[in-house]
């Protein structure tokens, strides 16, 4: 799909690998609209790339279709790059074996499944409103998993199976949405330089970085940018989630 002058949402696109999708496409002539909190830099963003700013919970139904009615005033809504999401630790049984919090669990499954359907439904719906182009394209969304989705680490249960429902959806998306002529594919990445890893010390990181196979560093988001690029430009991908790790497997912890 050429992104000239469609328009692009692109949640959490305030930073990490959503800021690297929305320069990208902005550089390719898409309009762009970052979906993001209030307390980000979203704003700052869409000023620099002359796009748009929406604040917005990707798990709240009002406030994520306010972004969607914001971004269909600016022209034909073809894609979404879907990267809001959050981390957090949690064990099973708590070391003196108390029963791990349902709170905390529901917490970040609300963020990180719940907000990637929410965010897919309301895209979806505002891309089949608009006319096919020439290449029999609507739409392309983009989900983010996370490798953690096939090799959850110890204390990752929240994040791991959130991320596993996330890989779940890409070909159910993708054949729900095909009479629609909607493409769905979901990017599943290894250990990136985000703002995620940001509060780690520099020589965790750098051990991180070394325990991935080829090359022995973290990922870029530049790198899951042009993954995702490539995506929407490549009509024939559907349906499919794609590492972008470096070979990593993750061990147990």
């Amino acid at each position: 799909m050429d992104v000239q002058n469609a328009v692009a949402i692109v949640t959490g696109g305030a930073s990490g690998l959503g800021l690297a999708s929305a320069r990208k496409l902005a550089a390719s002539g898409a309009k762009v609209v970052i979906v993001d909190q209030a307390s980000s830099a979203g704003a700052a963003v869409a000023a620099e790339l002359g796009g748009s700013f929406a604040v917005a919970d990707v798990a709240d139904e009002s406030s994520m279709q306010a972004a969607v009615e914001l971004a269909k005033t600016l022209g034909p809504v073809r894609v979404l790059v879907h990267c809001a999401g959050r981390g957090g630790a949690l064990r099973i049984l708590e070391k003196d074996g108390t029963p791990g919090s349902l709170g905390e669990y529901e917490s970040i499954i609300r963020v990180n499944l719940t907000g990637s359907f929410n965010a897919l439904r309301l895209c979806a719906a505002a891309m089949a409103q608009t006319e096919p182009l020439p290449s029999g394209e609507r739409g392309v969304v983009v989900l983010t998993a996370s490798i953690a989705g096939y090799e959850g680490q110890i204390g990752q249960i929240p994040y791991a199976s959130s991320k596993a429902g996330v890989i779940g959806m890409a070909i159910v998306a993708a054949r729900d949405l095909a009479s629609k002529l909607i493409r769905v594919c979901t990017i599943a990445p290894g250990i990136m330089d985000t703002p995620m890893l940001a509060r780690l010390p520099d020589p965790i990181k750098a051990s991180l970085g070394a325990s991935v196979p080829n090359p022995a560093r973290l990922g870029m988001p530049e790198e899951y940018a042009s993954l995702a690029m490539h995506i929407i430009g490549n009509a024939y991908l559907n349906g499919e989630t794609i590492r972008i790790d470096g070979a990593l497997r993750m061990a147990p912890r």
